[in-house]
C-alpha cells in the first residue's frame, strides 16, 4: 500500500459503519487520520468502533438537517476541526422500472443519496473556510454518468451528486477547499454485490472490460488520495473507477 499523508487530519466519513465507507475509514486511519464514522446503523457503528478504537462515531440520518448540524458542532467542539469529509452514505433498491417505482422510495432514494450530501457539505464547509483548507469526496457512479435501466432514482441521484460536486468545487476553488467526487462501476461490497443473485453478478461484471468487479480497497485508495495535500489542482472532477466501462 502506498502511504498517503494524512497525518493530524480529521475526517468524517459518512456510511462509514461498512463497505466503502469503513474500508476508507480503515485506510485514512493508517494515514495517519483521525476518523470519525457517521451511520444511522447503530449496530454496525459500534461493531466498527471496534476496528476504529480511536476515532469516533455518531448515528445519524444524512437527510435530518438538524441532526447534520448537531454532529457537525460536536465534532468541532471535541477536534476543533474538520479537514475531510467523505460522503459515501447511499442506497438503492431492487430494480424497478420507472413507470412502476414508488414515489415514496424515490424520494427516499433522492434524500439520501443526494440531499443528504449537500446537507453534509452545507454543515461542513463554513468550518473548512475558517480554517483555510478542506478536502471532500463524494461517492457518486457511473450511474450517474451513464442511467442505469431499471435504477432510475439511484442513477438520477448520482447525476445529481455529480453535479453537485461540479457546482461546490467551482464555488470553492479559489480556496484550499478541494472538492471532488468518485464514480465506481460495480464494487464488491456485501450490500451491494456479495448479496445479489448470481446471475445478476455475472451482469453486472459483463460489462466491464476487465471482467471482474472493482474492490473496496480500491475505491478507498483513490479516496485518500484526493483527500490529501497532494490533490491541489483537481477540484470539481469526477474520477472513474469503471474497470474500464466509463467511456466519458
Amino acid at each position: 500500500m502506498n502511504q498517503i499523508d494524512l497525518a493530524n487530519r480529521v475526517a468524517v466519513i459518512t456510511g462509514g459503519s461498512g463497505g466503502i465507507g469503513l474500508v476508507t475509514a480503515e485506510r485514512m486511519r493508517r494515514s495517519g487520520a483521525t476518523v470519525v464514522l457517521w451511520d444511522l446503523d447503530a449496530g454496525a457503528l459500534h461493531t466498527a468502533q471496534a476496528v476504529l478504537p480511536d476515532g469516533g462515531i455518531a448515528q445519524l440520518d444524512v437527510t435530518d438537517e438538524a441532526a447534520v448540524a448537531r454532529c457537525t458542532a460536536e465534532v468541532i467542539a471535541q477536534h476543533h476541526r474538520i479537514d475531510i469529509l467523505v460522503n459515501a452514505a447511499g442506497i438503492t433498491s431492487q430494480r424497478t422500472a420507472v413507470v412502476d417505482f414508488p414515489l415514496d422510495l424515490w424520494r427516499r432514494i433522492v434524500e439520501v443519496n443526494l440531499t443528504g450530501t449537500f446537507l453534509c457539505c452545507r454543515a461542513v464547509v463554513p468550518h473548512m473556510q475558517a480554517e483555510g483548507y478542506g478536502r471532500i469526496v463524494n461517492l457518486a457512479s457511473v450511474a450517474g454518468k451513464e442511467g442505469n435501466p431499471y435504477s432510475a432514482a439511484y442513477s438520477a441521484a448520482k447525476a445529481g451528486v455529480i453535479s453537485l460536486t461540479k457546482s461546490l468545487g467551482k464555488e470553492l476553488a479559489a480556496t484550499e477547499i478541494r472538492v471532488n467526487c468518485v464514480a465506481p462501476a460495480i464494487i464488491a461490497t456485501q450490500h451491494l454485490f456479495h448479496d445479489m443473485p448470481e446471475a445478476q453478478q455475472r451482469t453486472w461484471v459483463s460489462r466491464v472490460p476487465m471482467g471482474r468487479p472493482g474492490q473496496p480497497e480500491e475505491v478507498a485508495a483513490m479516496i485518500a488520495w484526493l483527500a490529501s495535500e497532494e490533490c491541489s489542482f483537481s477540484t470539481g472532477a469526477a474520477f472513474d473507477l469503471s474497470g474500464g466501462r466509463a467511456t466519458y
